[in-house]
């Protein structure tokens, strides 16, 4: 009796640590993943002009955090030719994701645009919810994401069925404060661009500001039509014109790019 009474104290231990975090059924991505786009200004007056070049890369090994396993995922962002002169951009983030649960462990931020820079640490501590930064300590939600790991869940969410209007809600945590968050669903369109024709999604992602879910300059985002959700292309308006950024560049990535028509 006494050793089933251990047996059983054992199993139901073993399950609730099992059960401490979500489990993400990732379909999406990979180890290795690298992503490359061209940022680039569009108006009637100028046409297309490049003004900078992005990156996404998930590094080749799974590493550990609070013993976790997680992708080291590293974005950078630069501005190039005439842009330099006026608005220097010099970014890079870094996200550590835990590889079942999809939540961020760690968030490095290294900002440098024009006279502005911020950098900056963030330690997630999901089982104690709350979130350490250089300057601040903070309560944290569930399942709470960065900027950088909120893209990659979204990824891995089944958009098959989705309809228009159909809202997805993806809260992140950024310079010591939660942001609601939600993707909003706008249908599925073919776009062009220099790599092809694209079947994507249509997105709006949008974030409660003082007039919740209120922005002045929308931005919409396109993902492939496919197992992968890669961003494809994104558009935001602006006073004059809008800034666009495109796709340019693809390789390792998990499911074949079907999304790609010709």
């Amino acid at each position: 009796m006494k050793k089933l009474l251990v047996a059983l104290i054992v199993l139901l231990t073993v399950k609730a640590i099992s059960q401490e975090f979500r489990v993400i059924d990732n379909n999406a991505f990979s180890t290795g993943e690298q992503l490359e786009y061209k940022v680039y200004y569009h108006s009637r007056l100028t046409g297309k002009v490049k003004a900078g070049e992005a990156q996404l890369h998930i590094k080749p090994e799974v590493k550990s955090l609070q013993d976790r396993p997680v992708y080291h995922i590293v974005g950078k962002g630069r501005s190039t030719g005439l842009f330099n002169l006026f608005f220097k951009v010099r970014d890079r983030f870094e996200t550590f994701i835990d590889t079942s649960a999809m939540v961020p462990w760690m968030f490095i931020r290294r900002t440098n645009e024009g006279s502005y820079t911020k950098n900056n640490e963030v330690r997630f501590y999901h089982r104690k919810q709350i979130a350490e930064s250089r300057y601040e300590t903070n309560p944290i939600p569930n399942d709470i994401q960065d900027i950088i790991s909120a893209f990659y869940y979204a990824r891995t969410i089944d958009y098959s069925n989705a309809q228009p209007g159909d809202v997805y809600p993806v809260d992140f945590y950024i310079d010591d404060t939660t942001y609601i968050s939600r993707i909003v669903f706008k249908g599925r369109e073919v776009i062009k661009t220099d790599l092809g024709y694209f079947k994507c999604l249509r997105f709006q992602p949008e974030v409660a500001t003082g007039n919740v879910f209120s922005q002045e300059y929308p931005m919409d985002l396109w993902v492939s039509d496919d197992e992968n959700h890669i961003p494809v292309m994104a558009k935001s308006e602006v006073i004059v014109g809008s800034v666009k950024m495109e796709l340019i560049g693809y390789a390792n990535l998990l499911n074949p790019l079907s999304a790609l028509m010709y």
